[in-house]
C-alpha cells in the first residue's frame, strides 16, 4: 500500500520548499538537487521521499538516473487553504483605503 503524506507536512520544512523551487524551474536528478544543499545525498533523498509521498513531486527514470519533477496541480490544495487569508487581507486593505480616503477628504475640506 502506498503511503500518502499531507501536503502541508511536506511544505513545512524549508529544505523541501527549496527543493520544490529548484525543480519548478526544471526537472533535476537527485545528485543535481543535492549539490544545492549542505547535507548528505541520503538526507536529500529522505526529503524527496516526503515530497513524493505527498504527491508534490514525481520521480521518472531516464536511463540510469532518476529525475524529480514537480506536480504543481497538488499545490492547489495549499492555494485553496490560503485563499481564505488572501480574502481576509484584501478586505482589511479595502477598509484601510476607505479610512485613508476619508482622512484625505477631511484634510481637503479644512
Amino acid at each position: 500500500m502506498e503511503k500518502r503524506r499531507d501536503v502541508f507536512q511536506a511544505i513545512a520544512d524549508p529544505t523541501r520548499r527549496e527543493i520544490l523551487c529548484l525543480i519548478a524551474k526544471e526537472p533535476l536528478n537527485l545528485n543535481s538537487i543535492a549539490e544545492n544543499f549542505d547535507m548528505s545525498r541520503p538526507a536529500i533523498s529522505q526529503h524527496i521521499k516526503v515530497l513524493d509521498e505527498s504527491g508534490l513531486v514525481a520521480m521518472r527514470k531516464k536511463g540510469r538516473q532518476r529525475f524529480c519533477h514537480i506536480r504543481p496541480q497538488k499545490m492547489k490544495e495549499v492555494d485553496r487553504w490560503l485563499e481564505q487569508f488572501r480574502q481576509l487581507w484584501e478586505d482589511r486593505f479595502s477598509q484601510l483605503d476607505q479610512v485613508l480616503n476619508n482622512l484625505k477628504n477631511q484634510d481637503n475640506e479644512e
